[in-house]
């Protein structure tokens, strides 16, 4: 019988066991009640409690240059999203979609967009540049580059063995 554990790093690509311990996601905290609906529960609280828009997916890729990570914020306009600083080491994205405001006389036969707000936080490791940070949102894709600063090369000093 198979068991089912949850992964902390969801979605890795690639499973590089010499990276360091620096953990991008340990403000990511696991809801092992994510995908499930509880319709007795939903009934007690605010639509806008409950948002599928909540767990945006955030990619993160490091290249030789920079951190770069892509979030999908569809029909979001630059105004609903804000990118911030936190702790001099914390990026925090986060925004809100509003409702579409309501004709009484329209007749809806489905409703599956999501409206709400987001946040994801994420610890960034020592060697970003803080002060050169950006971002762009264009067709629907949020992406925010994080440069880093260049790797010091070890310096090297021969010892003569004597003897």
């Amino acid at each position: 019988m198979a068991m089912m554990i949850p992964s902390f790093f969801r979605n890795q690509r690639n499973n590089n066991s010499s990276s360091s311990l620096f953990d991008p996601f340990s403000f990511d905290v696991w809801d092992p009640f994510q995908d499930f609906r509880f319709p007795s529960v939903s009934s007690q609280f605010p639509q806008e409690t409950f948002s599928g828009f909540v767990n945006t997916r955030v990619d993160w890729k490091e290249t030789a240059e920079a951190h770069v990570l892509k979030a999908d914020l569809p029909g979001m306009k630059k105004e609903e999203v804000k990118v911030e600083v936190e702790d001099d080491r914390v990026i925090l994205i986060s925004g809100e979609r509003n409702v579409d405001k309501e004709d009484n006389n329209d007749t809806w036969h489905r409703v599956e967009r999501c409206c709400g707000r987001f946040s994801r936080r994420f610890r960034l490791p020592e060697n970003v540049k803080m002060d050169q940070i950006k971002a762009s949102l264009e067709n629907g894709v949020l992406t925010v580059t994080l440069p880093k600063h260049e790797a010091k090369k070890a310096d090297v000093k021969p010892i003569q063995i004597s003897g």
